[in-house]
């Protein structure tokens, strides 16, 4: 019993992907095993142990070539433009750059509420538009009128991935938002767009000013709330532009450091 158990674990064959693994093997034992008189089952084992071997190479080949091939769906998501902003007039923003700050608020969050799960909190914030590499994105006005199938195409995706199960987990709890992960992803979510629309009213999109305040009444979290009242009040470009620093007139080496507000 003991030698089936040990031809059976391959583990080390997986994690190390020696190509000589049953040779290894069959060099250690083969003495053994004519010893016992058990020869016949010598060519039995090793055909197993091949067997397994080839079948798991050939599965852990298309795995690869899968996930090659989501890196390149993914990259989809640069060229995806976030559609709201046609009808809000001004900017233009792609779906990744959108998952990118998106993803970061959705850790400051995690950091301001300690019970929660942060690398959820960032797993959800980074799938929670992958479906529109597949189905684009649609605004408010569109969506009036029907919802791609997202989740369709999450499934789909995730059909073809060794950690598709997981993926399409994520997605549905993201988009149920019942946990407190999902609440806060999707706060993270609305405040990224607050975010994007305080910087075009900066640059004189006024009519970007109420949608900013029905981006707020969506929000959940205490935390949220704290954050996107903020960011109507701040500047975009406050964290680093302050008209009092006489380095942005003399560019003196003594007026370098940085200086907060």
């Amino acid at each position: 019993m003991w030698i089936t158990n040990l031809i059976f674990d391959d583990s080390a064959c997986r994690q190390t992907g020696v190509k000589y693994q049953t040779e290894i093997f069959l060099s250690n034992f083969r003495p053994l095993l004519y010893v016992f008189g058990i020869e016949i089952y010598l060519k039995i084992f090793e055909n197993i142990f091949r067997t397994s071997y080839t079948f798991h190479m050939k599965n852990q080949n298309k795995s690869l070539k899968n996930i090659a091939n989501f890196i390149y769906e993914a990259g989809i998501l640069n060229k995806t433009p976030r559609s709201g902003l046609w009808f809000l007039g001004t900017g233009a923003q792609s779906v990744s750059e959108h998952i990118f700050r998106t993803t970061v608020i959705g850790y400051a969050l995690s950091e301001l509420i300690p019970r929660a799960d942060k690398n959820k909190v960032i797993l959800l914030c980074l799938i929670h538009d992958l479906g529109e590499s597949r189905t684009s994105d649609l605004n408010y006005v569109h969506q009036k009128y029907g919802r791609l199938a997202e989740s369709q195409a999450v499934e789909d995706i995730a059909k073809s991935l060794p950690f598709g199960a997981n993926l399409k987990s994520l997605h549905k709890e993201a988009k149920e938002r019942k946990t407190l992960e999902a609440k806060i992803a999707k706060d993270a979510d609305n405040l990224e767009w607050m975010a994007t629309l305080r910087e075009e009213f900066d640059k004189g999109n006024f009519k970007a000013k109420s949608w900013i305040e029905l981006a707020y009444k969506r929000l959940k979290t205490p935390q949220a709330k704290k954050l996107g009242k903020l960011l109507t009040e701040i500047k975009p470009d406050d964290w680093w532009f302050n008209e009092k620093d006489k380095w942005f007139i003399d560019r003196k080496p003594e007026t370098k450091k940085w200086k907060s507000k």
